[in-house]
Formats: structure tokens, C-alpha cells, sequence
């Protein structure tokens, strides 16, 4: 009886000793099943952000990969979903594939994917902060309905929501004595002056105005037209006194149009702009022989031209950015916020309750300071510091809060990237420590702050948010197929135009009965219906 009670009392002791120091229990850790993107030199397995994640929050991650070609991790996706062995998790890369809005309604009306409301609500504080803070986070996020069957990324790249910008040789202007031009007609002077003037120094009338196909603000006529109408470079939409409209049918297109023609006509377009990809863009814009752009179009200049410090030849340093210049009509730019609708993260019914738990807080981890460094960047003092005395973030009205370092090479499989990368608001970005001089590889970011300072805010109050609408899925299909045959024919006959292959003098109407034949009536019922139910 003695030995009994002796044992009775070693077990409450232990336990009582257990419930003081949980640190001296250790449970076994939770599976978690995630699906997501690995890239040549990562693996997630063995990550260094794997690894912490894993012991923060007592998981373990079993991973289902796939490589960072879009078409095949969408079909690896698709077919993990149609099979119906699909993981607890789904954590995914905006531009390598994610849900899309109608993936979202689809498969949570399934029961494929869960609601993830309570969980934020009870779980995940700084997703809820990041909610109510960001108003496009949130109409991104949450459906008609109000359900948030998953989760964007919060990216609020400030160069990347203007990124048709256009950069002009500021060398050459400096060497001819020229005024940077302010209106269309001094742009087309600057680039005729270039040319007939040699700027290059080779005997031969090459010098350009560049441009590309690429989503990344390559575009020449965005950039042009926005002096002429409004250009969104995607859905050609407006809101016309309160009504969405198109802007492809009207005269101020057309007149665009007519004077983009007329730099072409003159040869002061480079006629591969309307067909490079970006390394035919890049090698045209290095071209060692002789240094042909006079100004090109593009997010940033690393795009056309090699910004390495070691570059040869250093064509990079030449590159002012132009703000938007003043036409007939207006002097707008292009804004495209950098959240692409939709989700990357989204938790399935596999999950039971407590992975369901465990997921959300990981992801709200990465929606704070610290979880962005590391999931992003990778391991402190490795991959990024804290700012030392004296230095100043890129936006110079802020505290800056942590610098980048070159990783080292024996290390590439410190952070997930692009995977993690949840919170990056603008405020974020604007407490990266840069250096002062911009034409240096550690000022750059510095550089495209600036540049991007000439742009915001010029964007027309007519603008049509096409990023924060949700589509009816009883007319999805319809409106997505209509969507890609208008645009594909306002950017086939813009080009036509532009090329003479088609007239602007005898094509127009003909051209303007072909965008009503393809329903653009109905199209435009389409996205009226969509924009009243986001503002209802």
C-alpha cells in the first residue's frame, strides 16, 4: 500500500512539474500537407524557413512540389483537386499559379476548401489587422458573400503599381543640349532629334524608342495613350460618368493612335517593340556595338539594360525616368495594384481542426515583420540585418528597419521566397535600407522609388477596378471568353494601326462594328453588374 502511494505521488508530482515547464513535454509534432511551387536550388524539406516553422509551432511539413513552370504546377493543382487527393494546405506563388476568384467560389460551394473567417477571427490577429487596414486586401479577400475562402498575398510593390513608366537617355540629352520633354510633341522632337543627330556617334540613323511585349510595363502604348485617354494595358475599361465603358472605341483612342503611328511612320520606333520577348528586349538594349535606345518603355531599367555595377557596357547609368507627359486631353499614368486576385493560401477539407489552427498561424506569422524577413529573405544576419546607425530607408520619411545582404552562395535554401511572401505592404518597403546613389546596384530600389514618385497619383479618377471585383459564376465563363477575344482584338487592331496595316482613315468604322460584333454591349452589362455588386 506504502509502494502505491509512494507511485501515486511520484505521478502528480511529474505532472505538476509537466504543466510548470511544457518545454519538458514534447508532444509529437502535427503533419501538416501542403501542395506549393520548389524552386532548381530550394528544398522545402531541408529550408532553413522550413525548419524554424517547424519548431515555433511544433509541425511537420510534408510537402507535395511542384517546379515554377505556371502551366505545369496549374495542372499538377488541377489534378491533385479533380482526383480528390489533395492536401490539408495549399501555399502557392501569385505569378507561378494560384486560385483564381471562380477556383475560390467553386470549390468552397464543394466543401473542397473551408471558410477561413473564424479561424482568423479567433486565431490570426494580424491577418485580421492587415483586413481592416488594407481596403483592396480585404475586397480581394473577402467574396460577395463575405466568406474569405482564401488568401491573396499583400504585395504592395510601389514601382510595380506604375510599371508603364518610360526611361529616356540622359546622356544624350545632356550631350545635344536637349530640354527634357514635358508634352508628346517634345518627346517626338527629343527622339527626332536623337536620331537625325546622331546621338550614338555610329553614322547610322538607329537610334529608337524601345519597347516589348511583357506584361511589366514593356508596352509603348499605354505610355502614349494615357496622354490621349485613359490606358489601364489590360482590360481597356473606364468608368464614363458613372457607367463602365471602353476607351478602344472612342476618337481620343483613335487620335492616340494616329500620333503613335506617326513615330513609326518616321522610324523612330524600333519595329521589334511590338514583338520582343524579354531576352530579344534585353539584348537589343545591350547591344555592345552601339547603344540604340533613345528612351524606353518598362518597370524598371534592368528590363532593356544590365544595371550590374560590373556591366560592359554600362549602358544602365543613362536611364532617367519621364513622367507622364501632357497631351491633347490629359497627361495620365497606368495604375495596376500588384495583388493579384485570388488566393495563394487556402486550407482544404482534409485538414483536421487542429491543422486547420496550426495553418492559419503560421500564415498569420508571415504577416508580421519578422515572419516577412525571414520567410522572404531568409536567416538574420545571413540574408538580411537590422539598419545600422546612420543609414535611412528608402523612403526617407520613415525608420528604416532592415537591409538585404549578397546571400551566400553555400547557402541558397535559407527562405521561401516569393512563397512567403504574405505581408509586404508598402510600408514595409519603405523601411528597406538603400543607399543614396541610385546608379548603383544598393541604390537601386532608391532609383525606382523616385522614378515612381513622378507617377503616382496621375492615374485618371475614371479609372475601372478591375482587381477588386469578383465575378458571378453563373456568368463567368461567358464574361472570361468575352474578355479575351475584345482585348486580343483591341490589341491586334491597335498594332494593325499603328503598323499600316490597317487605315485609320478607311478602317476605323469598320474596325469599331467588329468590337460590337464580338458583344462588347453585353460585355460591358458584364462588368457594369460586377462593379455595382463590389460598391452595393
Amino acid at each position: 500500500m506504502k509502494h502505491r502511494l509512494l507511485l501515486i505521488v511520484i505521478l502528480v508530482v511529474m505532472s505538476m512539474v509537466l504543466a510548470i515547464s511544457p518545454g519538458l513535454a514534447q508532444s509529437e509534432p502535427l503533419v501538416i500537407r501542403i501542395f506549393g511551387p520548389q524552386g532548381a536550388e530550394a528544398d522545402l524539406a531541408t529550408n532553413a524557413f522550413t525548419l524554424s516553422l517547424q519548431e515555433m509551432f511544433n509541425v511537420k511539413f510534408e510537402w507535395t512540389v511542384t517546379t515554377y513552370d505556371g502551366t505545369s504546377a496549374a495542372e499538377k493543382r488541377n489534378l491533385a483537386l479533380a482526383s480528390g487527393d489533395y492536401p490539408d494546405v495549399f501555399m502557392l506563388v501569385p505569378w507561378v499559379d494560384q486560385f483564381s476568384q471562380i477556383d475560390l467560389l467553386k470549390y468552397g460551394a464543394q466543401g473542397v476548401i473551408l471558410p477561413l473567417n473564424d479561424l482568423i477571427e479567433a486565431h490570426a490577429p494580424n491577418i485580421k489587422d492587415a483586413l481592416e487596414t488594407y481596403p483592396d486586401f480585404n475586397a480581394m479577400s473577402t467574396s460577395p458573400g463575405g466568406t474569405i475562402w482564401g488568401l491573396p498575398q499583400l504585395i504592395q510593390c510601389y514601382h510595380c503599381s506604375y510599371a508603364n513608366k518610360m526611361w529616356i537617355n540622359r546622356r544624350w540629352l545632356e550631350e545635344l543640349d536637349i530640354e527634357v520633354p514635358e508634352t508628346i510633341e517634345e518627346f517626338k522632337d527629343m527622339l527626332i532629334a536623337f536620331r537625325e543627330q546622331d546621338a550614338n556617334g555610329n553614322g547610322v540613323a538607329d537610334e529608337v524608342l524601345g519597347g516589348a511585349t511583357m506584361d511589366y510595363g514593356t508596352r509603348l502604348i499605354p505610355y502614349l495613350m494615357n496622354g490621349f485617354i485613359y490606358d489601364d494595358d489590360r482590360t481597356y475599361l473606364y468608368m464614363n460618368e458613372g457607367k463602365v465603358d471602353t476607351v478602344a472605341n472612342k476618337l481620343e483612342w483613335k487620335e492616340g493612335l494616329t500620333f503613335i503611328k506617326s513615330l513609326y511612320d518616321e522610324g523612330l520606333i524600333d519595329p521589334g517593340a511590338f514583338t520582343y520577348n524579354a531576352d530579344a528586349y534585353s539584348a537589343f538594349g545591350n547591344n555592345a556595338t552601339a547603344q540604340m535606345l533613345s528612351a524606353a518603355a518598362g518597370m524598371h531599367p534592368w528590363i532593356f539594360v544590365n544595371c550590374a555595377d560590373n556591366a560592359d557596357p554600362q549602358y544602365c547609368v543613362d536611364y532617367d525616368p519621364l513622367p507622364p507627359l501632357q497631351g491633347p486631353n490629359a497627361g495620365y499614368s497606368t495604375l495596376i495594384p500588384n495583388m493579384v486576385p485570388g488566393a495563394t493560401f487556402v486550407i482544404t477539407n482534409k485538414a483536421s481542426p487542429e491543422v486547420q489552427e496550426a495553418a492559419i498561424k503560421i500564415v498569420d506569422y508571415m504577416f508580421t515583420v519578422e515572419g516577412a524577413l525571414n520567410g522572404i529573405f531568409g536567416v538574420e544576419g545571413v540574408n538580411w540585418r537590422l539598419p545600422e546607425e546612420g543609414e535611412i530607408a528608402n523612403n526617407r520619411s520613415v525608420d528604416p528597419l532592415y537591409t538585404t545582404l549578397n546571400p551566400d552562395p553555400a547557402t541558397p535554401n535559407n527562405a521561401w521566397g516569393a512563397q512567403a511572401q504574405y505581408y509586404n505592404p508598402i510600408a514595409f518597403r519603405d523601411a528597406w535600407v538603400t543607399s543614396d546613389d541610385v546608379y548603383t546596384q544598393a541604390g537601386y530600389e532608391r532609383r525606382l522609388q523616385q522614378a515612381t514618385d513622378l507617377y503616382a497619383g496621375k492615374e485618371s479618377p475614371d479609372l475601372f477596378p478591375f482587381w477588386a471585383l469578383w465575378p458571378d459564376p453563373a456568368v463567368a465563363d461567358e464574361q472570361a471568353l468575352m474578355k479575351q477575344n475584345i482585348t486580343d482584338y483591341i490589341n491586334s487592331s491597335a498594332l494593325a494601326f499603328v503598323t499600316g496595316s490597317m487605315s485609320l482613315d478607311t478602317d476605323w468604322d469598320a474596325y469599331v462594328e467588329g468590337l460590337n460584333g464580338l458583344g462588347l454591349a453585353r460585355y460591358l452589362e458584364l462588368n457594369q453588374a460586377a462593379y455595382d455588386a463590389m460598391m452595393n
